[in-house]
């Protein structure tokens, strides 16, 4: 149960660092090294926050990764990272200033990852002895 709870720490970490990346990236202009000044940093601090923290939230998913392979099976750790694709979809389809839109393909699609992940686990979890 521990495995499952480090991967499930793992998932929404880098769920939420994608979400705070992709905003923060929103939010800035087009860069490049030539133009970095400090006034960049005055304006867009809080965006630049958002990508920094997006980025420790991916080293934080990846350290609680680490624990949950510790923890789990690789049959049964591996497929979880999936449900992070369909949260990102959900997210960023209901929070308004993603202004991402959702239609019934694409939910098809989140549905068929998160009916995967189940279909894999509870065979997998079918199989193992006890």
């Amino acid at each position: 149960m521990k495995g499952y709870a480090w991967g499930a720490a793992s998932i929404l970490l880098v769920t939420l660092a994608q979400l705070l990346m992709k905003w923060g990236m929103m939010q800035l202009p087009l860069l490049s090294f030539t133009n970095v000044t400090l006034e960049l940093l005055r304006y867009y601090w809080l965006a630049l926050l958002a990508v920094s923290s997006g980025i420790l939230g991916y080293a934080l998913s990846m350290l609680c990764w680490f624990f949950a392979l510790r923890c789990l099976p690789l049959n049964r750790a591996y497929p979880l990272l999936s449900i992070s694709y369909a949260l990102v979809y959900l997210a960023a389809v209901i929070l308004p200033w993603f202004n991402e839109t959702a239609s019934w393909l694409k939910t098809l699609g989140a549905l068929l990852i998160l009916f995967g992940v189940w279909l894999i686990n509870n065979n997998v979890a079918a199989k193992s002895p006890r």
